[in-house]
């Protein structure tokens, strides 16, 4: 097991990454208070027995799976119940599933008497490489992914690769949109991926990539944990992926990628990035893409997608729509351009 430590202003906090994570810390870790579980219905059904084991006598609130529950009334059902088990300030939550539980359980214990101590525990690639480290916390409103939340740092996360033996093929490829994107922003990560080609969907290689990326979201998250300036880099891929998840149906790490290679493309057309450097980083991306299994993207009304990213919450007052994208190995920048460039842009990256 290895533990990577992430010191905010806020917090403290322990990340556990190894196959003895939850063996080795969650026993301590439900001791000496009263604890709640969140969790969805198909992390439930899968490890009933495992709750039962960690969990006995704990209430556990079983969520319906899906980013469509990621919302005010699914919150509103999990502080209640929060109340009805007398949670009190010195309680603990768990969050144990994906990125959605991660979410809207992290965003619970940040409300609930304006705080109590949290534990994820990432069930999903996506959620172990990225949306488990870093406090944001966060639930849907009018369309619009994560417009409500709070920064609110786990006190641990605990990592355990095995969790992802049950996944099926789409949620890998899933979190592999995260990871190439830690690829566009590390040279260590780069390599890896470039030099492994073959073995992205290796388990034991994942540990790996998983490693890394939490590494090097906790040296950002350490930096600026609030998204002030370092941080807005994890966000390479995302405006335009966001716009492409709430229009397509894909899953959120697979419209990153289709993110990411529109928004590469637009930058290498403008010159913000280095075309040798981009050329190879849209290698990494498509190779992604062409995972099975293989969903493709309809761009012929790219006007109207692109419309959601005008209501993305990195944009400014001034009305541009901001993009976070890799410049040269290890290298970003954020661009910023009026709607009307920014539709003209993807209309030719979709056609280059």
């Amino acid at each position: 097991m290895e533990t990577i430590i992430v010191k905010t202003p806020s917090m403290e906090g322990k990340i556990h990454v190894g196959k003895d994570a939850v063996k080795k810390r969650l026993p301590a870790l439900t001791e000496g208070q009263t604890n709640f579980v969140v969790t969805d219905s198909n992390v439930y059904a899968l490890y009933q027995a495992w709750f039962e084991t960690y969990f006995p006598k704990t209430e556990i609130f079983v969520l319906p799976a899906g980013e469509e529950n990621k919302n005010f009334q699914s919150l509103y059902g999990i502080l209640e119940k929060m109340a009805g088990a007398g949670m009190r300030r010195t309680s603990r939550l768990f969050a144990v599933g994906g990125g959605v539980v991660g979410d809207i359980g992290g965003l619970a214990a940040a409300l609930y008497m304006r705080g109590i101590s949290c534990v994820q525990i990432p069930t999903t690639l996506l959620a172990q490489v990225d949306s488990s480290v870093g406090g944001k916390t966060a639930v849907d409103l009018g369309g619009v992914k994560n417009i409500v939340g709070a920064f609110y740092q786990p006190c641990e996360v605990l990592i355990d690769p095995t969790f992802l033996q049950t996944l099926p093929q789409r949620e890998i490829k899933c979190g592999l949109g995260e990871i190439v994107k830690y690829a566009a922003l590390s040279g260590e990560i780069f390599d890896l991926l470039s030099d492994n080609m073959g073995r992205w969907t290796d388990l034991a290689f994942l540990k790996t990539l998983i490693t890394a990326c939490v590494a090097h979201k906790a040296r950002v998250v350490e930096l600026d944990e609030k998204e002030a300036g370092e941080r807005r880099s994890l966000n390479v891929g995302h405006t335009t992926g966001h716009a492409i998840e709430l229009t397509s149906g894909l899953s959120h790490g697979e419209s990153v990628l289709y993110g990411m290679l529109l928004e590469t493309r637009m930058a290498i057309s403008v010159g913000i990035c280095e075309k040798e450097y981009g050329k190879k980083l849209l290698t990494l991306i498509e190779a992604a893409i062409a995972l099975e299994p293989l969903e493709k993207v309809d761009f012929s009304n790219i006007e109207k997608d692109a419309e959601k990213a005008r209501s993305d919450k990195k944009n400014t007052d001034d009305g541009k729509i901001k993009i976070a994208v890799a410049t040269a190995k290890g290298q970003w920048t954020i661009c910023a351009l009026s709607f009307c460039e920014y539709v003209l842009s993807l209309k030719q990256a979709v056609n280059a």
